[in-house]
């Protein structure tokens, strides 16, 4: 791990890992208020958080024109939806998609770019055993794409979004970990027709091609399981001398999870209606 952010000797995880007892309004807000946390203890956090069918919406495609239809649509699919509060456009999340938060501390002293890179740094270590050479960079065709974007022979297994907070910054990936990448790909695809109609918008929205993504069991070409990825990521860790401390939220932690959460239902509720 080369990037200045991710020399840390000690690290505190959070394991929201369990989809039968997450709440995707909840994850984001958590982040909020960890970023607060660590604004004080100085300590970096990781967070892993999985979670049953839901699209994550960035704020563009709450004004889609026909957004009601296409909420029914990925209802009718079998997906929740939210509008998150880090940036980006509509990403898929289901119980073989693992998302992995670092939070770090004082990062008023680096630019933005700073946290994207050293999220980049961070997979490119976790997987390096894979000899598969990973890139960032954007891929156009696929959802929610960003310069961030990471993929292996064009195509595209995660993406990186990133939220600050006081002197605290959440760096959240979305890691396809399992089944089909262009399935998910597809449902998004259709979302964005049925959202538009074709209509013209001062927004680009993506065209998507399920062409582009993969999950990493489909890159890799062997079975991977979320659970296998947490544990690799914590043994990789250890081997390195990383003191990983197993913590849930503090009481203080939980009065700002509390303010944060009321932030995200308010932004949630003219979607719900």
């Amino acid at each position: 791990m080369r990037h200045e952010l991710l020399q840390f000797n000690e690290l505190r995880l959070v394991d929201h890992s369990n989809p039968k007892s997450s709440n995707i309004t909840q994850s984001f807000a958590t982040d909020d208020a960890l970023c607060l946390s660590v604004s004080e203890s100085n300590m970096t956090a990781i967070r892993f958080w999985v979670h049953e069918p839901t699209v994550v919406l960035g704020i563009p495609d709450s004004r889609l024109p026909y957004i009601g239809e296409g909420i029914d649509f990925l209802k009718n699919n079998g997906y929740n939806t939210v509008i998150r509060n880090s940036g980006g456009l509509a990403v898929t999340l289901d119980e073989g998609i693992l998302n992995i938060s670092l939070i770090f501390p004082d990062t008023k002293q680096y630019d933005i770019h700073d946290g994207y890179e050293a999220m980049v740094d961070f997979i490119k270590w976790l997987f390096e055993d894979e000899g598969m050479k990973i890139e960032a960079y954007e891929i156009e065709q696929s959802y929610c794409p960003g310069a961030y974007d990471l993929s292996i022979n064009g195509q595209k297994f995660a993406g990186i979004s990133q939220r600050k907070v006081k002197s605290g910054s959440a760096v959240q990936i979305y890691l396809c970990v399992e089944g089909d990448g262009g399935k998910r790909a597809e449902l998004l695809q259709r979302f964005y027709e049925v959202s538009l109609k074709d209509e013209q918008t001062k927004f680009k929205y993506p065209n998507i091609n399920p062409n582009v993504m993969a999950s990493l069991e489909q890159l890799f070409g062997k079975s991977l399981r979320v659970q296998q990825v947490q544990d690799k990521l914590l043994n990789r860790l250890k081997e390195c001398g990383v003191n990983v401390l197993d913590q849930s939220l503090t009481a203080q932690e939980k009065e700002w999870f509390q303010s944060r959460l009321q932030l995200m239902q308010k932004r949630n509720k003219d979607l719900s209606s």
